[in-house]
C-alpha cells in the first residue's frame, strides 16, 4: 500500500526488503554500548540490487552472508539521515549478519545512572525509536513503511530485568528472549533494562516499573483491562496477545510511546486520582491506530495520530463519562489554536511536507488535535453508528499495513463519502488534508464544568470573589487547566500569591498542573516559584512540560540566563531527543 517515497530512509525495499531480523545483544552500562550483532531476512526482488540500510553512527565490525563476508560499503552522511549501509548479497542469498555496536550518544537509547532512578541502586537503559532512532542502535530499514518480524536475545547484568516490546520467551543466566511474530516497523522496536517488578492488571494487562513505582501505577492503570475490552467493542478484536506498560524514570521525553505488547510511559502521569490516564487510553488506541495501521512515512503522521487522539477520546467518555470527554476536547483545542499561532503555514497542514527536515519536527498538536477534529466531524456528519462501522472496517482492511495519506483517502471515498453523497459535500477533505489553518467546520465543544469555572476564574480576576471563595473542591485536571488558562496573564505579584495560598499551586503534586503554574509564574515574574522551577526541570525530561518553560525563559534577559544556568546542569540527565531540541532553544 505504500505509493510514497520515504524520504527519512535510505532504504530501497522496492528492491530489497527485510522481512525478519533477529537481534543478539549484550548491555554494558560501563561503557553505554549495546554490541552484538543483528542477522536480517530479506526478500530480494531485484536479485542484482544490494540491501540499503539505515544507520547511525554505529561501529560496523563485519557483514557476513552464511560462511563468507560478504562486500559493503558506508555511505555519504547525512546530518538528519545518518550513513547508509550498502550491502552487496552474494547471489541466491537471502540472509545476512552483521555484527557491530552502538556508541555511548545512541540518539535511541538512553543510559540512566543509579541517581537517575526511583530507586537509586542500579542503572536503567531504554529505548526511543521514533521517528527515526531506531537505526542508531540497530542496522535496519529504519521506515515506517517497511514491517518485518522479529527475534531477540538480551544479557543483561545481574540483577536487572531486560523487557522489549514482544512476546517474551524467558531467560537463562540473565539472557533474556523474546519474539514477535506480528510484522512491525522498526520504530516500534522497544528495549527497556532495570531493576524492575511487575503488577497484574489483568487477564492480558500489567504493568511493570521500579520497585518504589510499581504499587501506585498499579492503582493508577487498575482499569487498563476495561480499557483493552472497550477499544473491542469499538473497533475490533485486540490482535497483539498481551497489554502491558512500563513505566520508565522521568528523563522519558514523552508521555508515552506505543510499543506494542509493551506502552512505555512517564511517571508523571501517576496523579493519584486517574485524571491523566487519557494518556495510556492513546498509547492504547495506537494498537488499532498506528501499530495494526501505520502511516507510510512521516508526513502521513496524522493517520497514527490523529486517529489515535479521537479514538483515545471515545474511550474516555466511555470509562470516565462524557463530561470528561467534552472537558478534554475543549482543552485540546485551546491548546491546539495556541500552538498553531506560532507555526508557519506549512506545518499547520495534515499531509505535511517533511523533505529536507527532522521528521521529529512535525510532532506538533497538528497531526494529533487536528486529525482528531476531521474525525469527529465525519462522525458527526454521518452518525456514530456509521461512523464507527466504517474504522472498524479501515482496521480490518488494512491490518498490518503501512499506508499513505493517499491510501486512506481513496479508501474514505470509496467505502463512505460514495454511500452517503449528500453528507459527504459537507466535508472538504483537501481543506483539511492540504491546508493551513483550521476550517470553519471543525467541532467545538463545550463542558458545562468548565463554562463554570471560567466563570469563577473571571469574577475573581475582577476581584468579585477572592480566591479562598472559589469552590474547587473536587476539581478535575482539566478545571484547573481551564482556570489557568483562562485568566488574563500576566498576573500581579499579590493575584500570584493569593491563588498560591488559597490552593498550594507551588507544590502540586499533579505535573499537569504544576507545569501551566510554573508557565504562568514565568510569564508572572512569580519569584516564588523559582526554586520549584528549576526543580521540575532538574527532575523531569518530558518536552512537552519542560520546552515551553525553556521557550518562556528565553524571551527576557534574565530569564534566558536562568535558562542557561538550569539548562547546563539539566541536560546532561535529558534524553538525546530532548537535548537536540532543546539545543536549539536554549542559546548559549
Amino acid at each position: 500500500m505504500t505509493t510514497g517515497r520515504d524520504l527519512h530512509s535510505f532504504a530501497r525495499p522496492e528492491q530489497v526488503r527485510v522481512t525478519h531480523c533477529s537481534l543478539a545483544l549484550e548491555a554494558s552500562f560501563p561503557r553505554r554500548t549495546l554490541t552484538g550483532s543483528v542477522t536480517l531476512d530479506v526478500k530480494r526482488v531485484s536479485p542484482d540490487a544490494p540491501l540499503i540500510l539505515d544507520t547511525r553512527d554505529l561501529e560496523i565490525h563485519s557483514v557476513t552472508c552464511g560462511s563468507c563476508d560478504a562486500p559493503f560499503d558506508l555511505g555519504d552522511t547525512d546530518p538528519i539521515l545518518g550513513t547508509p549501509l550498502i550491502i552487496r548479497l552474494p547471489h541466491g542469498l537471502n540472509s545476512v549478519r552483521i555484527a557491530y555496536a552502538t556508541r555511548p550518544g545512541a540518539t535511541g537509547l538512553q543510559w540512566l545512572a543509579p541517581k537517575q532512578t526511583a530507586g537509586g541502586r542500579h542503572p536503567f537503559l531504554f529505548s526511543q525509536n521514533q521517528s527515526i532512532h531506531a537505526r542508531s542502535w540497530i542496522p535496519i530499514q529504519d521506515s515506517p513503511g517497511v514491517r518485518f518480524t522479529y527475534d531477540a536475545r538480551v544479557l543483561a547484568p545481574e540483577p536487572l530485568t531486560a523487557l522489549m516490546s514482544a512476546e517474551r520467551c524467558g531467560s537463562e543466566n540473565n539472557e533474556y528472549s523474546f519474539r514477535m511474530n506480528l510484522p512491525v516497523p522498526a520504530y516500534l522496536i522497544a528495549l527497556g533494562i532495570g531493576d524492575l517488578a511487575f503488577a497484574p492488571l489483568g487477564a492480558r494487562t500489567g504493568v511493570w516499573a521500579e520497585p518504589p513505582v510499581v504499587a501506585s501505577a498499579a492503582r493508577e492503570f487498575s482499569d487498563a483491562e476495561h480499557l483493552v475490552e472497550t477499544v473491542e467493542q469499538l473497533y475490533g478484536p485486540y490482535l497483539w496477545g498481551r497489554y502491558d506498560l512500563l513505566i520508565l524514570p522521568p528523563s522519558f521525553p514523552f508521555g508515552g510511546m506505543e510499543n506494542p505488547k509493551l506502552t512505555f510511559a512517564t511517571p508523571t502521569i501517576i496523579a493519584g486520582d486517574k485524571s491523566l490516564v487519557s494518556l495510556v487510553s492513546h498509547e492504547l488506541a495506537h494498537s488499532w491506530s498506528g501499530n495494526l495501521v501505520t502511516n507510510a512515512t512521516w508526513s502521513d503522521f496524522w493517520l497514527n495520530e490523529g486517529f489515535t487522539t479521537y479514538i483515545e477520546n471515545r474511550i474516555q467518555e466511555v470509562i470516565y463519562g462524557r463530561e470528561q470527554a467534552l472537558m478534554e476536547q475543549v482543552i485540546d483545542r485551546r491548546e491546539l489554536s495556541k500552538e498553531m499561532a506560532g507555526l508557519s503555514p506549512r506545518d499547520q497542514i495534515l499531509h505535511i511536507d517533511l523533505a529536507h527536515r527532522d521528521p521529529d519536527e512535525g510532532t506538533t498538536r497538528v497531526p494529533y488535535i487536528k486529525g482528531a477534529l476531521l474525525l469527529r466531524l465525519m462522525e458527526q456528519v454521518f452518525s456514530r453508528p456509521v461512523f464507527d462501522q466504517f474504522l472498524k472496517r479501515y482496521f480490518a482492511h488494512f491490518a498490518f499495513q503501512s499506508i499513505t495519506t493517499a491510501d486512506a483517502l481513496q479508501y474514505f471515498q470509496r467505502e463512505l463519502f460514495d454511500s452517503f453523497p449528500s453528507q459527504a459535500a459537507q466535508i472538504s477533505i483537501r481543506e483539511w488534508v492540504y491546508e493551513p489553518g483550521l476550517p470553519a467546520s471543525a467541532p467545538v465543544a463545550h463542558s458545562e464544568r468548565l463554562d463554570t469555572v471560567a466563570r469563577l476564574a473571571r469574577r475573581w480576576q475582577a476581584g468579585e470573589i477572592s480566591a479562598g471563595e472559589i469552590p474547587h473542591t473536587g476539581w478535575r485536571t482539566q478545571e484547573w487547566l481551564e482556570f489557568l488558562q483562562v485568566v488574563d496573564r500576566p498576573l500581579g505579584a499579590d493575584q500570584m500569591a493569593a491563588l498560591d495560598d488559597a490552593f498550594r499551586l507551588t507544590q502540586n503534586g499533579n505535573f499537569e498542573v504544576l507545569d501551566e503554574w510554573l508557565l504562568m509564574s514565568i510569564e508572572s515574574a512569580y519569584q516564588p516559584a523559582t526554586s520549584r522551577l528549576e526543580q521540575f526541570l532538574l527532575s523531569l525530561g518530558r518536552m512537552r512540560y519542560i520546552k515551553p518553560l525553556y521557550i518562556e525563559l528565553m524571551k527576557t534577559p534574565a530569564g534566558a540566563s536562568r535558562a542557561r544556568q538550569v539548562y547546563a546542569q539539566a541536560r546532561p540527565g535529558y534524553h538525546p531527543i530532548a537535548q537536540i531540541a532543546l539545543d536549539k532553544i536554549v542559546q548559549p
